[in-house]
């Protein structure tokens, strides 16, 4: 399902391999939503999670979107320590697929390493004929969400109204954790969210030069509701916008998160890292574990 939204590519973001600058001597970092089984990365993988790691970054959330990608998913968070993973039906997808069921969505959670629910939620940018179906699909991971206690994964683009009253709607029934993932939608739906106890996730965008009403709404959000997050191989921060986006770049974009807020680089990274621990329970005992 691609993202247009920073209009590169798929080709030209595979074909560029810049190099990442050196963050290590800052703070841990998590990438908290990206696509390591998408055919950009592969036969790179092992260089990209090098190259993360380069850059501090030494936890990652793998997203799978879609049932025939969960074995692909599973067996690279098997495979490498840091990587973690989720797993829901991209609203984007729901005609493509067979509708989800809860008991699968059970079962999928069982996995050590499965930390959240989704990405879940509503297009109606490129897929608002689906609304319906998406509607539907939303409602049941928000009960696969209160069922397991793990956190929600939201993607929301062109439906904020549906998307704060059925998220609401599910909140009132039974409370549970969520992430606006990559947040780019509208100032009321952040603080619906918000008030329900929710995070937002900074994404690249946040860092293009046109985005300033973007930073204006996480800079009225409480630091302890922000995540960092890359969404690659989408969505690049400058300075590599427009090419391959990677976990090793979620960098950049803290380093805009910094300035949103006024604080250091090393103060953001730490604020972030600590949030994702406090929502991503899961994943947090299991690195306290390792």
């Amino acid at each position: 399902f691609p993202d247009r939204r920073d209009g590169g590519s798929s080709r030209h973001r595979r074909l560029m391999q810049p190099d990442t600058p050196s963050f290590a001597a800052l703070p841990d970092l998590v990438d908290s939503h990206c696509h390591l089984d998408f055919p950009d990365f592969d036969g790179e993988l092992e260089a990209i999670l090098a190259r993360a790691r380069a850059a501090g970054v030494t936890r990652i959330v793998s997203i799978c979107t879609r049932p025939r990608s969960i074995a692909k998913v599973r067996a690279i968070a098997e495979a490498h320590e840091g990587v973690f993973w989720a797993y829901g039906l991209h609203p984007m997808s729901v005609t493509e697929e067979a509708p989800e069921t809860l008991e699968h969505l059970l079962e999928v959670a069982r996995h050590p390493k499965l930390v959240a629910i989704g990405e879940t939620g509503l297009d109606y940018h490129y897929t608002p004929d689906s609304a319906p179906a998406q509607q539907a699909q939303l409602r049941l991971h928000i009960e696969a969400a209160q069922e397991t206690g793990l956190p929600l994964v939201i993607h929301a683009r062109d439906a904020d109204a549906d998307m704060e009253a059925i998220l609401a709607e599910g909140y009132r029934r039974k409370p549970y954790a969520c992430v606006m993932h990559c947040f780019s939608s509208g100032p009321r739906l952040a603080e619906a969210a918000l008030e329900m106890g929710f995070y937002l996730s900074m994404s690249g965008i946040a860092a293009f030069p046109k985005s300033q009403d973007l930073r204006e709404i996480f800079a009225k959000a409480p630091l302890d509701r922000i995540l960092v997050e890359t969404d690659s191989p989408y969505l690049a921060p400058p300075p590599f916008r427009g090419k391959r986006n990677e976990p090793a770049y979620v960098a950049h974009t803290a380093r805009a998160g910094a300035q949103v807020f006024g604080l250091s680089e090393a103060q953001f990274r730490a604020a972030t890292t600590a949030n994702f621990d406090r929502l991503f329970q899961k994943a947090a005992r299991a690195a306290q574990a390792a």
